[in-house]
């Protein structure tokens, strides 16, 4: 079975921007949140690199946050970081559906 390299990198990402937000504007939220999600995007990782077809757990997790993510780079307009974090759990969403 083959390993699903980008959605650990995707979850890694997750967890370096919720890092990052703590670090820079000091941001429990954006702290736990990156943690979080970052963890069960992990997760659904884990579970596709051991069976292709249990994709449920990322594909949630990839669309919660597009959703979100979404909303609030419309609100405010920023790209950093809610308009890549949109973009990337957009494009997680797609490969997860199309492959």
């Amino acid at each position: 079975m083959a390993v699903d390299w980008w959605g650990f990198a995707y979850a890694a990402a997750l967890a370096l921007g919720g890092f990052m937000g703590y670090k820079r504007k000091g941001s429990v939220v954006s702290l736990i949140a990156g943690l979080f999600f970052g963890s069960v995007s992990a997760y659904g990782a884990f579970r596709i690199s051991n069976d292709p077809q249990d994709y449920w757990t990322s594909l949630m997790s990839a669309g919660i946050l597009a959703l979100v993510m979404g909303m609030r780079f419309r609100k405010s307009g920023k790209l950093m970081p809610a308009g890549i974090m949109a973009g990337l759990s957009l494009l997680m969403v797609f490969r997860i559906l199309i492959f």
